[in-house]
């Protein structure tokens, strides 16, 4: 059975750089380690793909590849750069004064990354007084091979909010709370994230995605608890001692 356009599934992968065996992502964290390319604060998990959709996509070679699989393929997808990271634009190579990067003039070496005029590019020469700067995607021209586990086809309402849920919360998915009721559910946001950075985005999302991929339901509550803290400290021991005699 192949895969519609939008349905939710969870694949696991590990990408490389066909000329260069480059390993460069992977949803495995025991890959990750291996290769040298962990990050902390990464989460590692089957990633959620929505195929022929925007709203987690893969590259296109990728996605369409994944179209025509089953749960429990094994695969290795070939994606080259018209359907992956693009083709190379020599357009996109510029030269700068070295004076335009200000402070960092004197930190930055061939293969930074930097942000400059609200771009991303990388360092590519530095040298009289100029830095040149590609900003082309850094994987621009590539073939890329991507070792291919589909893990799970995201069917009834309750697996795709679970999905989404563990893919938009920065929580250990057994930290993730949600009770689905008919045509409402229930998410519940821990006390850990209350003030996180981005909690109201985050939530906007969710409801964005939830609603899309599960259009029977009617209304999503997200509940939060603020526990008061003063009132659970115990009461300090106040008993007086009693006088100590004095002898003679």
């Amino acid at each position: 059975m192949t895969f519609d356009k939008g349905s939710l599934i969870l694949v696991d992968y590990t990408a490389k750089v066909k000329d260069s065996e480059e390993i460069f992502d992977t949803t495995i964290e025991e890959e990750a380690k291996k290769h040298s390319i962990h990050e902390t604060n990464v989460k590692y998990q089957p990633k959620l793909v929505s195929i022929g959709e925007v709203s987690y996509p893969v590259l296109k070679g990728l996605d369409e590849a994944l179209a025509k699989t089953s749960v429990g393929d094994k695969l290795t997808v070939e994606v080259t750069p018209d359907k992956g990271f693009g083709e190379r634009d020599s357009s996109k190579v510029r030269m700068i004064p070295i004076r335009k990067l200000g402070e960092d003039a004197e930190k930055v070496s061939v293969g930074d990354t930097i942000e400059i005029d609200n771009k991303r590019g990388i360092i590519r020469f530095i040298g009289s007084g100029r830095v040149q700067i590609d900003y082309n995607h850094k994987y621009a021209g590539k073939t890329i091979l991507y070792d291919v586990n589909v893990i799970k086809s995201l069917d009834s309402p309750h697996d795709k909010i679970e999905g989404i849920l563990q893919n938009r919360l920065p929580l250990e998915n057994t930290k993730i709370n949600f009770e689905l009721k008919d045509k409402e559910v229930d998410i519940t946001i821990p006390e850990e994230i209350l003030r996180a950075d981005g909690l109201q985005i985050m939530k906007h999302f969710i409801q964005l995605d939830v609603f899309k991929f599960v259009p029977t339901l009617e209304k999503i509550n997200f509940v939060e608890t603020h526990i008061n803290k003063q009132s659970q400290k115990k009461p300090e021991n106040k008993e007086e001692k009693a006088p100590e005699q004095k002898t003679a």
